[in-house]
């Protein structure tokens, strides 16, 4: 199978079908054998999808009219992404990916060679070009661009940049069996470099990005895939010893492996998502962690169908959102979310936090979370959920991370080499 005819088609479930970058790479990737094919292929859509506007942009220059086809567009934007970004051979690039049109479309072979060939004559003018253009500039979506700057001001600039940036590895150390410095240890014996947070203590940043399987430890559940903001939130639950504990919306379970193994002794851990199949993947997690929670499949704003009657003493909410936040591992987020999308999450977000409040106990926390940068779905949301609320009253977090908010805490993309990310942490009196 032709690598970059398969890095096109992925590229295509994206951009025609709408598909997660993720769900289209589990999909395509299984055709290709080789190992090293494989990741040639990943980093071809995550390259082209992190710049596509750019791309798409620099095409347009070069093109007399639009191409209709979407694999050979996505075959000009592969050759366009190795020309401009990868240690690709120039002649090799062009010939490989003139040479990936199907039989059936030769008519595009002629045309794809021409493009890539302008391209390489008028590279210095066309850069020129992009760099003038805010949307080919940034990469980005007009509607996120005007969000961001309204919401960020000066500091846009450095989050539409970050979020172009590929996101570092991040792992969490399961402290339960062992310490941090014990693991960067074992790290260090494999010649794996990393760094701890500062930030968390069961936090470490790996230099360079590697396969899970070959994370010492990680069959054996010393390890998992985490990054540093997405592990802030078990110890600001502040979960102890015989306390029940709901995670809402907990799927792929990251967050629910991490309470557990930060307090092993909760009383009841509830971890609750709509979606069975990703259920799924959160008993697999907590399987390999010999770990156990009551797993549920229901509808967070709906909790009658699922909820026992017995009160909880904290509550995680990770909201469902934009997940603005973290376009860095995640570049499709710039091409499938649309400025649609962000009202109707609002409402959902409140009519969870609504639905779920009478389910904490007096004197019991519940944490709202999400993975995005928007001010309504953060700070906004939570004023809007104690003003409504006279028995909620914030606990605020005290932190040397993220930047204080009138409600709750938010992380930027990039700072402390962490995810976009917001918390707020009401008590009910």
């Amino acid at each position: 199978m032709n690598s970059r005819l398969t890095a096109a088609g992925i590229l295509c479930r994206i951009l025609k079908d709408g598909q997660s970058l993720t769900a289209a790479l589990e999909q395509g990737l299984p055709a290709l054998a080789s190992t090293q094919d494989k990741a040639f292929v990943q980093a071809l859509c995550y390259g082209v999808t992190r710049r596509f506007y750019r791309l798409d942009f620099i095409l347009q220059q070069l093109m007399s009219k639009p191409v209709t086809d979407m694999e050979i567009k996505a075959l000009a934007l592969i050759g366009l992404y190795q020309l401009s970004a990868m240690r690709v051979k120039a002649h090799a690039a062009v010939a490989e990916t003139v040479a990936a049109v199907p039989k059936k479309k030769a008519w595009a072979k002629p045309l794809l060679n021409a493009v890539l060939r302008s391209y390489q004559r008028q590279q210095e003018t066309l850069t020129q070009q992009a760099d003038a253009d805010p949307v080919a500039q940034t990469s980005h979506p007009g509607w996120l661009i005007k969000q961001i700057e309204h919401d960020w001001q000066d500091l846009a600039p450095d989050i539409l940049q970050e979020n172009n940036r590929q996101a570092p590895m991040v792992v969490r150390v399961n402290l339960a069996r062992i310490d941090r410095p014990h693991y960067l240890a074992q790290l260090a014996e494999l010649n794996m470099a990393a760094q701890a947070s500062p930030h968390c203590e069961s936090a470490l940043i790996l230099q360079q990005a590697i396969p899970v399987t070959q994370l010492p430890g990680f069959a054996e559940g010393l390890v998992s895939v985490q990054d540093c903001a997405a592990q802030l939130a078990a110890n600001l639950l502040q979960v102890e010893a015989g306390q029940r504990v709901l995670d809402v919306c907990a799927a792929p379970g990251g967050k629910t492996a991490h309470i557990l193994e930060s307090q092993p002794h909760p009383g009841d851990l509830v971890a609750v998502d709509i979606d069975a199949a990703r259920l799924a993947r959160v008993q697999d997690n907590l399987q390999r962690l010999e770990l156990s929670a009551q797993l549920l499949v229901g509808d967070a704003a709906r909790p009658e169908d699922w909820w026992d009657g017995k009160p909880f003493d904290r509550i995680l909410l990770d909201a469902p959102c934009s997940a603005s936040g973290v376009i860095r591992r995640h570049p499709d987020i710039k091409l499938l979310r649309k400025p649609s999308d962000i009202a109707p999450l609002q409402a959902l977000q409140q009519a969870v936090l609504q639905a779920l409040w009478p389910l904490l106990a007096p004197g019991g926390v519940l944490l709202y979370a999400t993975c995005s940068v928007f001010k309504q779905e953060n700070e906004l949301q939570a004023e809007a959920f104690l003003q409504a609320r006279r028995d909620a009253i914030e606990w605020p977090i005290a932190a040397d991370w993220g930047t204080a908010r009138p409600v709750g805490r938010q992380i930027l993309p990039g700072q402390a080499a962490m995810d976009g990310f917001y918390y707020a942490r009401i008590r009910k009196q």
